[in-house]
């Protein structure tokens, strides 16, 4: 119930002659809603319409008005202590009973005012029954808040469930055809396919939590907005071609800021990828680019779905969907407008979504400052000549058999001499044996976690191993935690093969 919807009255009952509409108008004159009740029954239903204090006097309290009354009580939203002010004789009935609290405690809030009442006495209590009541309605709201936030994070916590089971169940699938033989080609592109989109959604996981947490780092450097556009437009090609859409870029003017590149191209990914996944057959997305001033204005249009007008305020909130695009065919989370939202903040720009309505299309403008100007160019580094392959010793230490059993195959096509070791103290028994020269260490190992596992070769061997650190956690706060541990680099999980190859490479080319 709304403050404006009558919950900011006091209702008066006092049976007797005028009582009850004189004390209305004194209060009204203080400029006080207030209404005064004829009857217990008519006082009940006034209270049950919405009311901030009830003012009863006592005379009116009758073994049947008390249990009318304790019956509003006790069917009170957990939020709700109504106040209830008794104007009390001082030799009354009240008074007369065994302990004045007594009859009136199945009440709750209740304050006595002894009669003859002062204007001033009956007026100042009216508002402090508005301010204890106000305070009722401010934690009515919180708990509104909450609750929408828990059902939006069980629709969230369902939807997850629902995407992460859809690759799994294709994995093992194909693992059980490859295990038969059967066409084991197209299974490893099933596999590949299917570990990609885990690794995405993990993705997007971590990227709103740092995003929303301000732990992202941005890489700023100077970055073309209108080449940015063509290649989004060129990767996203095959993707609406086989939708039968028309993905087509309309007036792209020159325009460079200083930014994240990689961070500016997720979020007009993610764009790309809502507008693409959700305008049907035959529709339309269009991409502008244009400058207003020293704003850089990155438009997104489309003519799918579109959005109602009660849920534009809401489309960027964490687990929040669309209601129009809850086809889960399509897929996705609802975390991608989110985390546009959140990088787009970080580059110091905003982001406005704007719609007719349902099947009317929408549009997503995102502005972004433009860089200043600059005399010198953009500093490209130049890239260093391919080195040759020298063997390694290499050392991995990771306790899940599968990925201990991946990662040495791999590293043994690259051409590598591979030790494995299951936990942390056969690492360090291994390690002494031959020192390696590389170690891949995961951190959650059992008898010596990887931390205990660094420290150990490095007090041991010195800084001649090569100590990689291989988690599930990648926040700053982690990669400062493996850099004081004494590892030289840090790799998420899934380990990304090139990113770990190109380490190894960049390793050798110091060495040799």
């Amino acid at each position: 119930m709304s403050l404006e919807d009558g919950s900011q009255r006091i209702l008066v009952l006092a049976p007797t002659g005028r009582d009850a509409v004189l004390a209305a108008e004194v209060l009204a004159r203080a400029g006080l809603q207030a209404e005064p009740c004829a009857t217990t029954a008519v006082l009940c239903e006034e209270i049950a319409r919405g009311a901030a204090a009830a003012f009863v006097a006592e005379e009116a309290i009758t073994p049947a008005a008390l249990d009318a009354l304790a019956r509003i009580v006790e069917e009170q939203e957990a939020w709700s202590d109504l106040p209830i002010v008794v104007f009390a004789h001082r030799l009354g009935a009240i008074d007369s009973a065994p302990g004045p609290a007594e009859p009136l405690a199945r009440l709750g809030n209740v304050t006595l005012l002894d009669r003859p009442l002062r204007r001033r006495t009956l007026v100042s209590a009216a508002r402090a029954a508005l301010r204890v009541r106000n305070r009722q309605y401010a934690a009515r709201a919180v708990l509104g808040r909450l609750r929408e936030a828990l059902r939006d994070r069980d629709r969230f916590l369902a939807l997850l469930g629902h995407e992460l089971r859809n690759p799994l169940a294709a994995l093992a699938a194909a693992g059980e055809l490859l295990e038969r033989g059967v066409e084991p080609e197209r299974r490893i592109a099933v596999v590949r396919r299917q570990t990609r989109q885990l690794t995405r959604l993990v993705d997007d996981l971590l990227d709103v939590s740092r995003v929303t947490s301000g732990k992202v780092v941005l890489q700023l450097a100077r970055v073309d907005l209108r080449d940015l556009v063509l290649r989004c437009l060129e990767s996203f090609a095959p993707a609406a071609a086989k939708g039968g859409l028309a993905l087509t870029a309309g007036t792209l003017q020159e325009a460079t800021v200083d930014g994240d590149e990689v961070r500016l191209d997720q979020a007009l990914t993610n764009l790309l990828t809502n507008a693409v996944k959700y305008t049907p057959h035959g529709g339309h997305v269009r991409v502008e680019l244009s400058r207003e001033g020293r704003i850089a204005v990155l438009r997104v249009r489309d003519d799918g779905i579109g959005i109602a007008s009660e849920e534009l305020g809401r489309i960027f909130e964490p687990f929040v969907q669309v209601s129009s695009a809850l086809d889960r065919a399509r897929g996705g989370m609802g975390l991608g407008l989110t985390l546009v939202r959140g990088l787009v903040q970080l580059h110091g720009g905003s982001i406005e979504a704007l719609s007719g309505g349902p099947d009317m299309g929408s549009e997503f403008a995102l502005r972004l400052p433009l860089a200043q100007p600059s005399r010198s160019g953009n500093a490209l580094e130049a890239r260093q000549a391919e080195p040759r392959a020298d063997r390694r010793d290499v050392l991995v230490v990771e306790d899940n058999e599968d990925a201990r059993e991946a990662l040495t195959t791999m590293l043994s096509l690259w051409g590598h001499a591979v030790r494995s070791a299951a936990d942390g103290r056969e690492a360090v028994a291994l390690a002494r044996a031959r020192r390696p020269e590389v170690a891949l260490i995961d951190l959650g190992l059992p008898l010596l976690d990887g931390f205990e596992v660094a420290r150990r070769l490095r007090a041991e061997h010195g800084r001649e191993p090569f100590l990689v650190a291989l988690t599930g956690y990648g926040q700053p706060e982690d990669l400062e935690r493996t850099r004081l541990a004494g590892f030289d680099a840090h790799l998420t999980k899934p380990t990304d093969l090139s990113r770990l190859e190109a380490l190894l490479r960049a390793l050798r080319s110091e060495t040799t």
